[in-house]
């Protein structure tokens, strides 16, 4: 299959592809922009194959796809083209906001056949040299159904020249699986970087070609919105206690009962549906009077020791994912007892995050472990962890993260002014947040996001980015009410606000900004 790139050839997961656009809109490229581009490269690579005398046939979706298509009618016709656009349902249907546009554009051109088909038994007989389906995009997963696969046999019955938009209509852009069935293109025009299942599904691909839509790689290396929206779990009417996830919080002691209260409300403020806070017991009882929320498993002895882990392994078993070393304290008997604790979490096969002096602790003996594993050091933690100060350049500083998390085979949220997120291989950026953000508290705050998350199934990076952004976002918010004189439990009433509307944080950055 003969391939022509104008960006470096890598794929894209669908998932990671409608974050990028999100993230891209956040950081000022708008989906008009993109849907402009990308309309605009599928005219111009049937206007390098076709003279202008032919005929082109576009059938078009209601979402983006079909609003790509949208873009590429018009562009065919200022080229001179005979176009006619054929969609799949009505226009007042469409609630795509950058499709709605360029439908509303198209319709008032009129050297361009309009056809709105509400009935797929009315799909007009039409006669084409070129076809382009623009039907569905990247995301579409399930078997196909009416109307749209009438459209895709429509399509397939034609003799003509058949392109692609995106992905041809009924492959799973992420397996390469047939759904039923899919649009045998000549052509496929995809946008960025090409998708993980078009290389599994070439007979219905044809010739790929990949074309820059105006997404700068480095975007690719933000964390935004998109990487929140990623992350988060549908909750059906059906669901049941359990379903979102139990966490385990390992930490506190005499002098800090307070951070691993703030890792499990902040936890249950993301959507998990259980935390639990074991911590020794005349620790427990002061956390346990701190809010009615909070379940405690009470500990002998004052610190946490090594007799308490078979009494924790009932818990690590029930749990979906564990956070330890918030408030922990590092006596010899604790530093024991958390390397007890992670080989007994390892053999359960859970997701673990290590923070403050569970991370601490581990340094002493860190290793590969078998599980999920993310660790949240600030600056000062990672020099423990490494044995090596960081270096000053940010440049240097992700290389020197990604180092670690290779060698530990972790993920590595390095908290400070620009977070670092990397699990050896991939890095991201995360630019929210303030000074005001110092005061304690606000990484156990962090620990119970991100620790949420994976007790949903989350990954490790995922959840690591998705974390940093949604904690410095709730800071931000914290900061246009208050200033600099935030406290930690401020950050929690807004996580939810920043989990139910991510893209609203764009709202306070110029003021971040102007005011750091």
């Amino acid at each position: 299959m003969p391939e022509k790139n104008d960006v470096v050839k890598r794929v894209i997961t669908s998932r990671e592809m409608r974050a990028l656009e999100v993230n891209a809109e956040y950081y000022g490229i708008s989906l008009l922009q993109l849907m402009e581009n990308a309309g605009h490269n599928v005219a111009s690579e049937i206007a390098l194959r076709f003279s202008k005398d032919k005929s082109v046939a576009i059938f078009c979706g209601l979402g983006g796809n079909g609003g790509d298509g949208f873009v590429a009618a018009r562009h065919l016709t200022a080229l001179g083209f005979r176009v006619i656009v054929i969609l799949a349902g009505r226009g007042k249907d469409i609630t795509h906001k950058a499709a709605l546009e360029n439908w509303n554009t198209l319709r008032s051109m009129r050297n361009i056949t309009i056809h709105e088909v509400a009935d797929s038994s009315l799909i007009p007989d039409v006669q084409a040299d070129v076809v382009v389906d623009a039907l569905l995009g990247t995301g579409t997963k399930g078997m196909l159904k009416p109307p749209i696969l009438q459209f895709v046999k429509k399509i397939n019955s034609m003799d003509a020249f058949k392109v692609a938009v995106d992905i041809p209509t009924g492959i799973d852009a992420d397996t390469g699986e047939v759904l039923g069935e899919a649009v045998r293109a000549d052509l496929t025009v995809t946008f960025h970087k090409s998708k993980k299942g078009l290389e599994k599904a070439k007979e219905y691909v044809g010739e790929l070609i990949v074309k820059s839509i105006g997404l700068p790689e480095e975007l690719e290396n933000y964390a935004g919105p998109g990487d929140v929206q990623m992350v988060l779990k549908a909750r059906r009417p059906e669901s049941h206690k359990g379903d979102f996830g139990r966490l385990l919080v390992i930490g506190g002691s005499e002098t800090f009962t307070g951070a691993p209260a703030l890792v499990a409300l902040a936890a249950l403020r993301t959507g998990i549906d259980l935390a639990y806070i074991a911590a020794p017991e005349k620790t427990a009882h002061v956390i346990s009077s701190q809010s009615p929320d909070l379940i405690t498993i009470k500990l002998d002895g004052r610190h946490l020791n090594s007799a308490n882990v078979p009494a924790l392994k009932a818990y690590i078993e029930k749990a979906d994912a564990i956070a330890m070393g918030p408030g922990l304290g590092l006596h010899k008997e604790t530093v024991d007892a958390v390397k007890n604790l992670i080989e007994a979490i390892e053999a359960a096969g859970k997701p673990l995050l290590l923070d403050a002096d569970g991370l601490k602790a581990f340094s002493g003996f860190k290793r590969k472990l078998k599980i999920p594993l993310v660790l949240t050091p600030h600056a000062g933690e990672y020099a423990i962890l490494t044995g090596k100060r960081l270096s000053e350049g940010l440049t240097e500083k992700i290389g020197e993260v990604q180092k670690t998390a290779a060698e530990l085979g972790a993920t590595i949220l390095l908290k400070g002014a620009v977070d670092i997120i990397s699990d050896g291989v991939r890095f991201k950026l995360n630019f929210t947040g303030n000074p005001g953000m110092t005061v304690g508290g606000t990484g156990d705050v962090l620990s119970g996001i991100v620790g949420a998350f994976l007790a949903q199934d989350v990954g490790p990076f995922e959840a690591a980015v998705a974390g940093a952004f949604i904690n410095g976002a709730a800071g931000d918010f914290v900061f246009e009410e208050k200033g600099y004189h935030m406290v930690a439990s401020d950050l929690l009433s807004w996580i939810p606000k920043v989990l139910n509307d991510p893209m609203s944080h764009l709202r306070v950055r110029s003021k971040i900004a102007k005011a750091t």
